[in-house]
């Protein structure tokens, strides 16, 4: 499969977590770290700042129901 994002995370929002994968590709190897987050205010400023420090320029969400809407800006960065 071929990287189109070297850098990138994957987001699954539930009414009280959310699992994060970062997924950074480095000389060929793609190497992964899973974190999950409480839905707080200070969780999701921890979850933004954790997916900036690894340099994720796209991030994609999922999510069952409306448990999303509160919490999609969370991952938003200055780079876009």
């Amino acid at each position: 499969m071929d990287v189109i994002h070297a850098r990138c995370a994957g987001l699954d929002v539930h009414k009280q977590t959310v699992v994060a994968c970062v997924r950074v590709t480095m000389a060929g190897r793609a190497h992964h770290e899973v974190r999950t987050f409480a839905t707080t205010a200070a969780d999701l400023r921890a979850l933004r700042e954790w997916l900036v420090a690894a340099g994720c320029s796209h991030a994609v969400l999922e999510s069952t129901g409306v448990y999303w809407k509160g919490h999609a800006g969370a991952a938003r960065t200055d780079a876009e």
